[in-house]
């Protein structure tokens, strides 16, 4: 397919496009996954710490001079935070040994000790050496939380720990059934990325449309400005925007036939008309030059400086880029510029869900150590220590009153209140990392984004990937109920 754009002379335009490509159809058979690598049984495991006694005081039944080791992934959100709800873990167990430490390799520290069965207490599994938590729990390597959830909250026994939560956080913790594997502890907002004060030097309003995102870009680059640039060395980023764009045009549906590794959930054509539009950006030049070559701090850092306009990013972004962002940014995130009014859900569909991925291993030796550490994480006033601290939201529904919201928070919370119930949360990132990753964002978007593949050939590549997963056996396959 060429350019999708309205200005197709005597051609189609976007949404004749997706009308056409629609007598395609699509089959809606279930499917299965790829990868593995990530998680084995093995070893000769650990003693495990006796059982404390369950008072009010310590619902979970913490041994309380049992050692606790939480390792964090040192990232945008920094260790402050932890460390700070670590001392009050010590706090409350004074005769408990607490040992903290934080590392941006999870996967190449810490797969060798679950592997040897003496892993950690509390993980945060994130970063780009995550652990795929799809192989994480196909392999039984984790703890149910559902205790967890069902103690008394920190802050108020009458109430349990589930009920202090956002909306949608105990079900991303759940892969097959009722068991609650991870824990997200930040609610990220995804999306857009900018400068309001770039956009009104520019006298222009955030684009709704794709032809007022063109022609947005084509006025910041009569002013030496790149329209977009992205972390093209990680170019899982990208989805950041384009998977709600997708949802957007095509509907909920769309992303979830692409997270159950349906048969051409990838040929759909909301997806080729959103690859198209994005592919629009690198054919005319509205990309930052050197892009595909710079990681996620450099693509921020040349963003910040005012290089490039928009950015697709997490609400980590604010803090990670503290130190690059001018006082006077004025930072703002949006929902995803749709493709035109036709689009299936409206302008303000944007992706936000659980962030920070915490797990307690099924072989570690203090597991309610572990549990009670995300408890005292959950308490109202760690939560609003994170907020304030690293500029985003935490899982606890609330933890923002009396705090002062810096600009990209505030964007933020305004973006969820536009969205209202027109979020959307693409599965695929926590189910199967490495098909996300490395196959769809790296080798598929990517090299897309890089000119080394047209949209034509990145779809049929990457349903090529998606289809090498549904049919591995090697892991556990998992699908929206």
């Amino acid at each position: 397919m060429g350019s999708t754009s309205a200005e197709n002379h005597g051609g189609v335009g976007r949404r004749d496009l997706i009308k056409r490509s629609a007598a395609l159809g699509l089959a809606s058979v279930p499917a299965m996954s790829l990868l593995s690598a990530c998680a084995s049984g093995g070893g000769g495991g650990q003693g495990k710490a006796k059982e404390g006694k369950k008072t009010a005081k310590n619902p979970l039944g913490v041994n309380e001079s049992a050692k606790m080791e939480f390792v964090l992934f040192d990232g945008g959100f920094g260790q402050e935070y932890a460390q700070d709800a670590t001392k009050i873990y010590q706090k409350d167990f004074p005769k408990a040994t607490v040992k903290f430490s934080a590392t941006q390799k999870i996967q190449s520290t810490l797969q060798p000790r679950f592997n040897q069965g003496n892993p950690p207490d509390l993980i945060d599994n994130s970063g780009a050496e995550q652990m795929d938590m799809g192989v994480l729990v196909g392999k039984n390597q984790l703890t149910d939380l559902t205790p967890l959830l069902d103690a008394p909250s920190y802050d108020d026994p009458a109430k349990k720990v589930r009920d202090t939560l956002r909306p949608g956080i105990v079900e991303m913790g759940q892969f097959d059934g009722k068991p609650v594997w991870i824990f997200y502890y930040a609610y990220t907002v995804y999306g857009v990325w900018y400068s309001q004060k770039a956009l009104d030097s520019l006298d222009e309003k955030y684009p709704e449309t794709w032809d007022e995102m063109l022609k947005v870009c084509e006025k910041a680059k009569k002013k030496g400005m790149a329209g977009w640039t992205y972390a093209g060395k990680y170019p899982y980023y990208l989805p950041f925007s384009l998977y709600p764009m997708i949802g957007k045009v095509g509907g909920r549906e769309v992303l979830d036939a692409i997270d159950n590794l349906e048969p051409n959930a990838w040929k759909h054509p909301a997806v080729k008309a959103c690859l198209e539009a994005y592919y629009e950006l690198y054919k005319k030049g509205y990309v930052l030059k050197g892009t595909p070559g710079l990681d996620h701090i450099q693509s921020q850092t040349a963003w910040a400086k005012g290089n490039a306009l928009f950015i697709p990013n997490g609400s980590w972004v604010e803090n990670e880029s503290a130190n690059v962002i001018p006082k006077d940014y004025s930072l703002a995130v949006s929902a995803p510029s749709g493709l035109d009014g036709s689009d299936k859900m409206p302008f303000g569909t944007m992706w936000a869900s659980g962030g920070e991925p915490f797990i307690v291993p099924a072989k570690a030796a203090n597991a309610p150590g572990g549990m009670e550490q995300l408890r005292i994480m959950l308490s109202e006033a760690s939560s609003k220590n994170f907020t304030s601290k690293v500029k985003s939201l935490t899982a606890y529904n609330g933890g923002t009153d009396g705090i002062e919201l810096t600009p990209g928070l505030k964007s933020g919370v305004a973006a969820l209140a536009k969205a209202g119930s027109n979020v959307v949360n693409p599965r695929l990132q926590d189910w199967y990392v490495q098909l996300q990753k490395e196959k769809i964002g790296v080798a598929g978007l990517g090299e897309m984004m890089a000119g080394r593949l047209t949209p034509a050939e990145a779809v049929k590549k990457i349903q090529g990937f998606a289809d090498e997963t549904a049919k591995d056996t090697s892991i556990k396959h998992y699908k929206h109920q």
